[in-house]
């Protein structure tokens, strides 16, 4: 007998709410399964991703360090994403900030004055903005898919990276790698805790998240941004403007990004690189939708994808999961999550054939 989804008229909130529990429950169950046909102790292997980067203080800096970027892009996407704006290109978008960024602190190397390092916050976060301009332009101007066009242009920006680290921005006396000289202390963020890396960059994070709460929750231009994306007609009825949401979303995702970067190479790296991020523009999607594009919930989410970040690093060593099992566990969670918020707004009807 044939099936259909059928949209429920008005999906409960219990039923929302135990989405995100019931993808992280099921993605325990099927990473045990993998790690049982990978010949390891899935106990051992949970422990190692989820309680021993919390026993040491190193540890839990290397989470929160992990958190920030991740929190970061986050709120920033979720903004688009609630007004269906899909910016799937967060991670050139962090790049392209991170370039403008180093290439601030490269030029005022020697300077040592307290202006600097807001002033390249403020160049990367304007520059992720810019990068998703681009998309944003394409998408009203042209139609052309948001999702193909920032994902494409992701692409672009790495081989600008690519290109900067190995000519006009490499360092002379760096023995011919692929990387920007040392920046000053003047452009690096603060440690916030000792014998860590953790730096301020992350309250940079918290202060978005409660931006974001109340853009989201109790301003009209939140609420505009919502209807625009959502319901276009009754939008335009009512006076807003559709192609707004689709520039405010992208902007807000590219600017969060941007600023991301930034933290990225005035934080933990010091410099620019080939390699500057781990995936956490692809990653920051899957904390939005499992922190259900709420911001307190994406507050939760970005934890918990920092937890699985730091606990695969660990796994290798403690447990000797391959290096992709990072990346399984997040593949795996944002499937899960996909298929329970499939099920949680509809519902399967028996189709009756007649003969």
């Amino acid at each position: 007998m044939p099936y259909r989804l059928v949209a429920r008229t008005e999906p409960s909130l219990r039923a929302q709410l135990l989405v995100p529990l019931a993808a992280i429950l099921l993605t325990l169950l099927a990473g045990s399964l993998l790690f049982t046909l990978l010949g390891k102790n899935a106990l051992d292997a949970f422990y190692a991703f989820f309680i021993e980067p919390l026993t040491t203080r190193y540890g839990i800096g290397e989470v929160l360090l992990k958190m920030g970027p991740l929190l970061l892009i986050a709120q920033g996407l979720a903004i688009g994403f609630r007004a269906r704006v899909w910016n799937i290109g967060a991670e050139g978008q962090l790049l392209v900030g991170a370039i403008a960024a180093g290439a601030l602190a490269l030029h005022f190397e020697s300077s040592d004055s307290v202006w600097l390092l807001p002033a390249m916050i403020c160049a990367g976060t304007l520059a992720g903005a810019a990068w998703a301009g681009i998309a944003a332009w394409l998408r009203t101007s042209c139609n052309a898919n948001e999702i193909l066009v920032t994902f494409m242009l992701s692409s672009i920006a790495l081989q600008l990276l690519y290109y900067l680290v190995s000519g006009p921005l490499r360092d002379p006396m760096g023995m011919s790698f692929p990387q920007s000289a040392l920046f000053g202390d003047a452009a690096m963020f603060a440690p916030l805790m000792d014998n860590t890396r953790v730096n301020t960059s992350l309250l940079l994070a918290l202060i978005a998240s409660l931006v974001a709460w109340i853009f989201v929750q109790r301003s009209m231009p939140g609420f505009k941004l919502l209807v625009g994306g959502q319901a276009p007609e009754a939008a335009r009825y009512a006076g807003f403007a559709q192609k707004r949401a689709v520039w405010i979303g992208l902007l807000i995702g590219g600017a969060a990004a941007g600023m991301a970067g930034v933290g990225e190479v005035a934080g933990p790296l010091g410099l620019l690189q080939r390699s500057i991020s781990p995936g956490y523009g692809f990653a920051a999607i899957i904390v939005a939708f499992l922190g259900g594009l709420h911001p307190i919930g994406i507050v939760f989410a970005a934890f918990f994808m920092a937890l699985i970040y730091v606990g695969g690093d660990m796994s290798l060593v403690s447990v000797g999961l391959p290096n992709s099992s990072t990346t399984i566990f997040q593949g795996m969670l944002l499937v899960f999550y996909l298929a329970c918020f499939l099920f949680a707004h509809h519902r399967l009807q028996r189709i009756e054939i007649k003969r």
